[in-house]
């Protein structure tokens, strides 16, 4: 009975202590990446990108399903998921980091705030710490989170057949929309 009683108490607790942090949610996020290369130009988008941030402590985290990104071209997307991506195996992506200075944010008023968000991105299932700046919008009680960065594709082990290094750009340039 006692032991109960401790857990009960326990519970109680993690779910006053949750409830005290503001949570951001967002499941219809964007985000985009381009290659540019000699032979051609690449671009696709996911708008199925999830993310949450605990505002107390201005952590963040999203994932994404890499067999949601849409290409102009289903060859490519079909050698994307398969060739380079091997998205069955690796079926996401994801961050889980903090924003740097949430804290400096100003949620009850309208503007834009510079802001750099760091952490550990997953990729390929690979992941390296990253730094990259970016925006946070506060528009009428809502957020808007911007970003944009590059990934060399070496550094997640993603290999391009020299057949294809015309092709594929070894930088890949990403851009981040997230509006909770």
């Amino acid at each position: 009975m006692k032991n109960k009683l401790i857990i009960l108490i326990f519970i109680f607790g993690l779910f006053s202590a949750l409830s005290a942090q503001t949570r951001l949610i967002t499941k219809t996020g964007h985000v985009w990446f381009y290659s540019h290369a000699p032979i051609e130009d690449i671009e696709a988008h996911s708008h199925q990108v999830a993310a949450i941030i605990l505002t107390a402590k201005g952590t963040i985290a999203v994932m994404i399903p890499v067999m949601s990104f849409e290409f102009k071209k289903t060859l490519m997307q079909e050698h994307f998921n398969e060739n380079y991506m091997q998205s069955a195996k690796y079926p996401k992506a994801t961050f889980t980091g903090g924003i740097n200075n949430l804290s400096e944010i100003n949620v009850s008023r309208n503007g834009i705030y510079k802001t750099t968000v760091e952490g550990d991105l997953t990729i390929h299932n690979v992941t390296n710490h990253v730094k990259v700046a970016g925006t946070v919008e506060v528009k009428d009680g809502k957020y808007f989170i911007k970003t944009k960065f590059k990934v060399l594709l070496k550094d997640y082990n993603i290999v391009v057949e020299s057949r294809f290094v015309n092709n594929i750009s070894p930088t890949i340039d990403i851009n981040v929309d997230l509006d909770f």
